[in-house]
């Protein structure tokens, strides 16, 4: 549900589009610059971005590399249907409590109702999770929030989240509200399984982020998968846009260019024939029936041949 990573050093805050390009290039991530525009003015102006597309186009990694690349702690918040308030805001250690509770009735203390639930609801027994974790002042610099695929949650707690992003504050009844002063750096991501509230929208800076150009998605193999030589590297990449235009059930993101690169790297394929597309067809694709539908020769020999042509008019 929750994923942390320590920061790796500290870093500058990017003071314009220009810097926040290098400053995701330090970190091994190539974006195009309305990308790069949208993560600038979340950072410049304080408001959480959300970014929605596609599984496998890179949304998560942002948030990763700005961590990464500003020292700052990432705290992850991974969404699910079910998602509430004790697992992603906070909840009470009600063990200690109780436990709190016995040993001063053992001890003999006479002590007013008031007073002893002022002091079992005391942030001693608090347990925080990611939301409100998120919000604690930290000597390196407030956190990069990360809330994945937030369209997997319920509505309630989209609700919930209103006061966190418009406030970047939580309140809880026992103690009253917490709020970050600073506030963190807060990533939201989509796959569009639903359509999010307006409400949450607005609250947040959107962009939609695409599956990379030809020439992009070749940067960004060159970057990961340096091994590869510059011809596999093209062949591999016009592999994976003709499947995208393909009608699959679940289209190859960028993940899968880079895995699909490696497999070939490691089985020494100097080029994609036929067989080499149907035996590891399964590092790309992640359903039986798109497998079943391109895993003969015929289509394989088809889907190679076009994407000859796309590497060729690059």
């Amino acid at each position: 549900m929750g994923e942390e990573s320590q920061p790796s050093g500290a870093g500058t805050i990017p003071t314009s589009v220009d810097e926040t390009i290098a400053l995701l290039a330090r970190g091994r991530y190539i974006c195009d610059r309305a990308l790069a525009t949208a993560v600038y003015l979340s950072i410049e102006l304080g408001r959480p971005l959300f970014l929605e597309g596609d599984a496998g186009v890179g949304k998560t990694e942002i948030a990763k590399v700005l961590a990464a690349t500003l020292g700052r702690k990432l705290i992850r918040l991974q969404c699910y249907e079910g998602l509430d308030v004790a697992s992603a805001v906070y909840e009470w250690n009600y063990a200690r409590q109780m436990m709190e509770l016995r040993l001063a009735e053992a001890s003999g203390e006479q002590t007013d109702r008031a007073s002893l639930s002022k002091h079992i609801f005391d942030e001693r027994f608090l347990l925080e999770r990611p939301l409100l974790e998120a919000l604690r002042p930290r000597p390196e610099g407030p956190p990069v929030l990360l809330i994945d695929e937030l369209d997997r949650t319920d509505e309630p707690f989209e609700a919930y989240l209103l006061e966190v992003l418009s406030d970047f504050q939580i309140t809880i009844p026992e103690l009253g509200p917490v709020v970050a002063e600073p506030p963190p750096l807060v990533i939201i991501t989509s796959n569009r399984t639903r359509e999010i509230h307006d409400a949450l929208k607005r609250r947040c800076f959107y962009h939609w982020v695409d599956y990379p150009s030809f020439e992009r998605e070749r940067e960004i193999l060159s970057l990961k998968v340096p091994e590869a030589s510059a011809g596999l590297s093209q062949q591999v990449v016009a592999l994976v846009q003709a499947l995208r235009d393909r009608d699959l059930f679940k289209a190859p993101g960028i993940a899968e260019t880079i895995d699909w690169a490696k497999a070939l790297v490691a089985l020494d394929r100097v080029e994609v024939d036929s067989d080499g597309f149907t035996g590891t067809l399964g590092v790309v694709l992640k359903y039986q029936d798109d497998i079943r539908k391109l895993g003969n020769k015929e289509a394989a020999e088809g889907i190679i041949a076009e994407a000859a042509e796309r590497a060729e008019s690059a």
